[in-house]
């Protein structure tokens, strides 16, 4: 009876304990008004949401077309921000890869919108500037500083070495798909036939990138997923219900798709006022506001250690627009009947060449440092600095 006893205390401390904890863990639990809290204190970029109705009005009441792009421009800021915050809610609810997936594919949705609008408008150099800038912002400006903050913070970090020769050896793939045509363009006397030649295998080639795209989902999120099965343990809990942050995320696409509407219309009136090429604002400007969702939550994760996720978002963001945003691209041309083909300037071809043989030289071994983003913001720098003075 004695050893009875001596056990009933312990059971009873033990059903306290657990009860403590579950109850603490109910109260954890997001509601709407705290979700709406999360909202609004999610970015310091939130005040520039003002911008946002304005751009709106701009464009509706056709204001001067520098002003319209302006406001526009800081619109898309936090919206692409919100967007970020939305779909990282609901990437907590996930694995990483999945979480990752969420990441890249909504934090694209600007660049894709941003450049069908263009399509419709016939400003086929800029969507073509606009989709290399994303690409190599992503993988330089973006990964170069999650390797540089992340360096900063933790003097080597690893991440899964399996899945960045994967992302390696799709990008090669994507610049062999990318350079076909446009040697196809270099190589042949200019004319209409060759115009209708270039255009048939971008065509083509689109509809193989993507069938390309869907494969790579399978290997990734089916047949191989423990492959990209990533030992860190996520310790964030989600601020957010599933319904606001669903909501917050199709609002934000909304407000997205209208700012971005006027924000197109506006490209070629400030491309006169403040002398600058089509592509340089396609390249450099554009981009900028379409990945900031994906550069503020790439960063904060490296700073974290977590490098799995940051590859994957800057890394598989870059792949998203290769793989799928510019095959849409070339499609909804195709549907539009505008001629947008995967035939980039030689300039443009060589650097995204380079530009992919420097970021898979430095993620293929799985591990990173400061230096090595160092390296990469450089190379964006000479980039856009080249693109800013080519008239």
């Amino acid at each position: 009876m004695a050893h009875n006893g001596s056990h009933r205390p312990l059971d009873s401390a033990d059903e306290r304990t657990s009860l403590l904890e579950s109850a603490e863990g109910a109260h954890h639990q997001p509601t709407v008004a705290s979700s709406i809290k999360a909202i609004v204190f999610a970015s310091h970029l939130n005040w520039l949401l003002i911008f946002s109705p304005l751009g709106i009005l701009a464009g509706l009441l056709q204001w001067s077309e520098q002003t319209t792009f302006i406001l526009n421009f800081f619109a898309l800021l936090p919206l692409a921000k919100l967007l970020g915050v939305a779909t990282e809610e609901l990437a907590l609810r996930t694995n990483q890869t999945i979480g990752a997936l969420l990441n890249a594919t909504f934090g694209n949705l600007v660049e894709a919108i941003v450049a069908v609008l263009a399509l419709n408008s016939g400003l086929i150099k800029v969507v073509q500037a606009s989709l290399l800038g994303s690409i190599l912002s992503n993988m330089l400006l973006v990964l170069g500083a999650s390797f540089f903050l992340g360096g900063l913070y933790h003097k080597s970090q690893k991440f899964n070495a399996t899945a960045a020769q994967t992302s390696a050896s799709l990008f090669m793939v994507t610049v062999l798909a990318i350079l076909i045509p446009a040697a196809l363009g270099w190589q042949q006397p200019v004319g209409e036939e060759t115009d209708k030649l270039i255009l048939g295998v971008s065509r083509g080639t689109a509809i193989v990138l993507l069938f390309v795209y869907v494969m790579y989902l399978l290997f990734q999120l089916k047949t191989h997923a423990e492959l990209f099965e990533s030992p860190e343990d996520e310790t964030e809990e989600p601020q957010m219900t599933p319904v606001v942050a669903t909501g917050l995320l199709i609002l934000s696409t909304l407000l997205v798709s209208a700012n971005a509407e006027y924000l197109v219309d506006s490209i070629e009136g400030i491309s006169e006022a403040w002398h600058l090429s089509e592509t340089f604002v396609g390249l450099v400007l554009l981009p900028i506001v379409g990945n900031a969702a994906e550069h503020v939550t790439a960063v904060t994760t490296a700073m974290k250690n977590k490098m799995d996720l940051s590859i994957g978002i800057a890394v598989g963001s870059s792949m998203q627009i290769a793989l799928l945003v510019v095959p849409i691209c070339v499609i909804a041309g195709w549907i539009l009947n505008v001629p947008m083909t995967l035939a980039f300037g030689p300039v443009e071809t060589v650097i995204m060449l380079v530009s992919v043989l420097v970021t898979n030289s430095l993620i293929v071994d799985g591990e990173s440092n400061w230096l090595e983003g160092i390296m990469l913001l450089g190379a964006y720098v000479v980039v856009a600095l080249s693109f800013f003075l080519i008239p």
